[in-house]
């Protein structure tokens, strides 16, 4: 199975796959609206407005598993990330990212791309995974990593 056959639903509703981003450079987040790193929006932003002509996706999948930093419906959800942080990169519904209920991206993420000391669990809200364009996972980044910071691997990764 490709990570391109992984089955998910828009933030709007719609089922669809990853088949779409096929072909490009992708930051898979996991995201949420009350989170000390939740300002991450606005770099990670940034990084779409200046690569996503060159072929950079940036994906958020919105997560309620840490904390409760995520309570809001997609709709509400939505509204706060374009208000706040102007976010226009694809945004999906809300899901888990650990535990009985993963979903199965992130389930396929963590055991592509473990975490320190091998862990496969999400940490955290901003947990970054990069993706080349030949759907590899071909990095994993802490809610710590500023989203700035891996901006010479895309560099690299969009002109290979």
């Amino acid at each position: 199975m490709s990570i391109y056959d992984i089955e998910v639903r828009t933030i709007t509703g719609e089922e669809t796959t990853l088949q779409p981003f096929a072909g490009k450079v992708m930051i898979i987040v996991n995201t949420a609206s009350k989170c000390g790193f939740t300002p991450q929006l606005k770099q990670l932003q940034e990084l779409y407005d200046t690569y996503q002509q060159e072929g950079l996706e940036i994906l958020g999948f919105p997560c309620n598993q840490f904390m409760n930093q995520e309570p809001g419906d997609e709709t509400s959800i939505q509204e706060f990330c374009k208000k706040n942080y102007g976010v226009t990169f694809p945004m999906f519904a809300k899901i888990d990212v650990n535990g009985a209920k993963a979903h199965p991206l992130f389930t396929y993420l963590t055991e592509q791309a473990k975490g320190m000391l091998g862990t496969k669990a999400i940490k955290w809200n901003f947990t970054k995974f990069v993706v080349d364009k030949k759907g590899n996972i071909v990095g994993r980044y802490s809610p710590n990593t500023n989203p700035k910071e891996i901006e010479d691997t895309i560099l690299k990764l969009l002109a290979e």
